[in-house]
């Protein structure tokens, strides 16, 4: 069997006559590849010379890319992109691209090539981060910002955020990455501290967000409830859970789409603390659904 799939990929039969995978024109080749994934195309690049020639072609590469992906190149200095092929872009897209001095990154998703984002607790405006009586910023390698916001105890908790950029044509949803108790690593091993984690059982926390073209979304969430879900059973402290707030639709890239959301409990009744706030995700909705490893609907 490996000896015959060899044989193809040389162009050979086995048998000397007949036409084999390297008798395939490149062209062909390439009209193929338009249709499969990033990761699919770069299996077969290995097979023959063809294979490998259509792999590399600006016209297959470019259908990966989304069409205005130059909006996010602009995000880069010029040197960094402008003797690239399209192959090397996507390769460089599909890593995180840091703008708005680090607060946020986006990056191409290496088997759709759609849109992803992600906004640090630094990107937001959080009541009361000023006062360290209140927040504190802690460095942890569980963010991919290297940084959390963790708040010991507030009576008006709220985070607002807003970004103005040029999503391509396609479903998004946005959510909230958050955590109760306050982790740490002791002896190697991760723990957790629920010293300040209280008051996020009595009422729930309001999720909005909306779009400059009317569109909108809100829900509400007990954090620390005990009601049974699919993901994390009837514990939701020590682990990071993605709390979705909504979805949007946008058409086209240009006019630029602009979202406004946030987070609030600003019940003065009591008091909460006890959690750690990392990011805000904006991600194709159905590649969220696909990725929902602690995603609360």
């Amino acid at each position: 069997m490996g000896a015959s799939l060899s044989n193809l990929a040389d162009g050979s039969s086995g048998l000397g006559s007949g036409p084999g995978l390297g008798d395939i024109p490149e062209s062909c080749v390439a009209c193929v590849f338009l249709n499969l994934t990033p990761p699919e195309i770069c299996n077969l690049a290995r097979l023959n010379r063809a294979f490998r020639g259509a792999a590399s072609s600006d016209s297959v590469w470019e259908s990966k890319l989304p069409a205005n992906y130059q909006d996010l190149l602009d995000l880069l200095p010029p040197e960094r992109y402008k003797s690239l092929s399209k192959k090397d872009i996507f390769a460089l897209l599909s890593r995180p691209v840091l703008f708005d001095d680090g607060t946020k990154e986006v990056w191409l998703d290496r088997v759709t090539g759609r849109v992803c984002m992600a906004i640090s607790a630094r990107g937001l405006a959080i009541t009361g981060i000023e006062d360290r009586r209140y927040w504190n910023w802690i460095p942890t390698e569980e963010s991919r910002f290297n940084l959390v916001a963790y708040l010991q105890q507030i009576w008006w908790f709220e985070v607002d955020g807003v970004i103005k950029f040029p999503f391509p044509a396609d479903s998004y949803t946005l959510s909230f990455r958050l955590h109760l108790g306050r982790f740490s690593k002791r002896l190697g091993r991760r723990v957790c501290s629920f010293e300040h984690t209280h008051g996020w059982g009595i009422k729930p926390v309001r999720f909005e967000l909306f779009t400059t073209d009317g569109q909108q979304a809100l829900c509400e969430c007990c954090l620390d409830d005990t009601e049974h879900d699919e993901i994390n059973g009837y514990h939701k402290r020590g682990c990071w859970i993605d709390y979705k707030v909504g979805e949007f639709i946008v058409t086209d890239s240009d006019p630029v789409t602009e979202v406004r959301f946030s987070m609030k409990q600003i019940d003065c009744t009591h008091s909460k603390g006890g959690l750690c706030v990392d990011s805000v995700f904006i991600i194709p909705s159905d590649l969220k659904d696909r990725k929902r490893g602690g995603v609360l609907k």
